[in-house]
């Protein structure tokens, strides 16, 4: 029989039990293998004894913490389908997902109870455990009922078929999508990860980037545990408390998208003792070159990129680290055991054999094997994805003549201003080499002589920064084509994202709407 992701953890529980597994410094939690495990045995046996059964969904609601972490892989060990929900959600948001995904079991931390509280009498299925001391009352005591239950491996035979989890989807529009993936997909894709992203044995990692998304998840925490590495965890992200935790743990290696390394970069760097630091991870957003060489420069680290999404579970293309420089602003090649093409992009799906030639746009469509069951209860969505085995993925991109890939942007956000295509992320690009510039998005607005014009939204680094001076930037020299070059500039304090990184566009547009910067 094939592992589980239960497998991955007790294989390591067995050959590193005194190694330390899990530091929590928010709670002074120091964990070995063999403390860990004790610890999972006893909340997969505390919710078991709750009547949680195989195939039942166990919701978390938290911050990273160690009980999110322990949660993952007890579900694992019974067979529960876990299903990490966004601490960012309003309280309608979270209705929406519980109501969709069903739990038996949702964990909540007291930061996140004022959410819960508003939408807990809707779901009288569920049972709601505060992991904190001092719970609301209307929930039960998480510690209270794990410290009840006993330490030994709970009897249950789970499968490398079984349904392990439920993601859903960050999104940019609309209600997110839940995506199936089975234990198999998960073990395959942590295997891949190891390889593609050169992970040593015995690593100390920074949980920095959230847990309950897919890209720290599996792409990050999940690996560790599995080469018998360390997690530090924070609770959420501070760029000055991230940078003291490096030194203070002699943090090896970190994922964080885009936006949290340029946070990164603007604290005083010089403070910190970051010698220990070897890799930097990176992805769930494209990242513009000048930021790349940024952190190269002042961290003194590698980095690798994988791209991908939570369909892919998510990584299936990787940059690697002397990849950086010889080509800026790749996405990478397809990873182990994947397959990525560039195909006809329209209104009609187009077939996989429709591939396009090297430096043509088209939508890019991938498969491997860590490929989603499909979408949780959404059939339609599933066969619209999913084709001839196939995801079509709704980013536009290009393969070069080394079958590097080149992502573009999402077909949705693609602008076209007087019959020519304009990719925003070529014009993001540019303007993120202005030293003015601290953040940036680019979209398209309806406009009745040109059909769309070029709009930009900027987060400056400068009070002063002006409109007149980005587009002298943009004009000198060969950097963008004159038709490229923003019409209007927006200057904003802060840059609307999703969990994963992603700029939500559809905020600006409402923005734009509504007539206000």
């Amino acid at each position: 029989m094939y592992n589980t992701i239960a497998d991955i953890f007790e294989q390591s529980v067995a050959k590193w039990p005194r190694r330390e597994a899990l530091c929590y410094p928010r709670k002074n939690v120091r964990w070995t293998y063999r403390e860990w495990d004790a610890e999972v045995n006893r909340l997969a046996n505390a919710l078991l004894a709750a009547g949680v059964r195989k195939g039942d969904r166990v919701s978390t609601f938290l911050f990273n913490s160690e009980e999110l972490g322990t949660c993952f892989f007890a579900c694992a060990k019974i067979g529960a389908v876990f299903n990490p929900i966004n601490f960012r959600l309003a309280a309608k948001e979270l209705a929406f997902i519980v109501g969709d995904a069903g739990p038996s079991v949702l964990l909540f931390e007291n930061d996140l109870a004022d959410a819960v509280e508003a939408i807990h009498e809707q779901f009288p299925e569920t049972a709601f455990w505060c992991v904190d001391d001092a719970g609301p009352g209307w929930s039960a005591d998480y510690h209270a009922r794990v410290d009840a239950a006993a330490d030994t491996r709970p009897a249950v035979e789970v499968d490398e078929s079984d349904l392990y989890g439920i993601m859903y989807t960050s999104g940019t529009t609309g209600h997110p999508k839940g995506v199936m993936h089975r234990h198999r997909d998960m073990v395959d894709h942590s295997v891949i990860v190891i390889g593609e992203q050169n992970i040593h044995p015995g690593e100390r990692g920074l949980t920095a980037a959230p847990l309950y998304h897919c890209a720290e998840l599996h792409a990050a925490f999940l690996v560790r545990v599995h080469v018998g590495g360390t997690s530090v965890i924070m609770h959420h992200f501070e760029p000055p408390e991230a940078l003291r935790l490096i030194g203070a743990e002699r943090i090896n290696l970190m994922f964080c998208a885009p936006t949290m390394w340029n946070m990164l970069l603007q604290e005083d760097l010089a403070r910190y003792d970051l010698s220990s630091l070897r890799l930097g991870l990176y992805g769930a957003a494209p990242m513009a070159p000048a930021l790349v060489r940024a952190c190269q420069e002042k961290l003194g680290i590698g980095l690798v990129q994988a791209y991908g999404m939570t369909e892919l579970g998510p990584a299936a293309v990787f940059l690697h680290e002397d990849e950086q420089l010889t080509k800026p602003g790749s996405a990478g090649m397809a990873g182990l055991n994947h397959e990525v093409r560039v195909v006809r992009a329209g209104a009609e799906r187009a077939e996989p054999e429709d591939t396009l030639p090297p430096g043509e746009v088209g939508e890019i469509i991938l498969r491997g094997p860590c490929l989603m069951i499909g979408y949780y209860k959404r059939e339609e969505a599933t066969a619209k994805a999913i084709h001839r085995g196939w995801y079509y993925s709704g980013d536009l991109g290009y393969l070069d003549q080394d079958n590097y890939l080149y992502v573009a942007d999402r077909k949705d956000d693609m602008i076209i201003s007087g019959g020519e295509n304009i990719y925003p992320r070529e014009i993001e690009d540019v303007l993120f080499e202005h030293p003015g510039v601290l953040d940036v998005a680019v979209l398209g607005r309806q406009d009745e002589h040109w059909g769309e014009k070029v709009i930009a939204f900027v987060v400056p680094r400068e009070e002063n920064l002006t409109a007149e001076e980005l587009d002298r930037f943009c004009l000198e020299g060969d950097r963008l084509a004159a038709f490229k070059r923003p019409r209007e500039y927006h200057f904003l304090e802060e840059m609307p994202r999703n969990a994963s990184g992603k700029t939500q566009k559809f905020r600006l547009r409402e923005q734009l709407t509504a007539g206000k910067d």
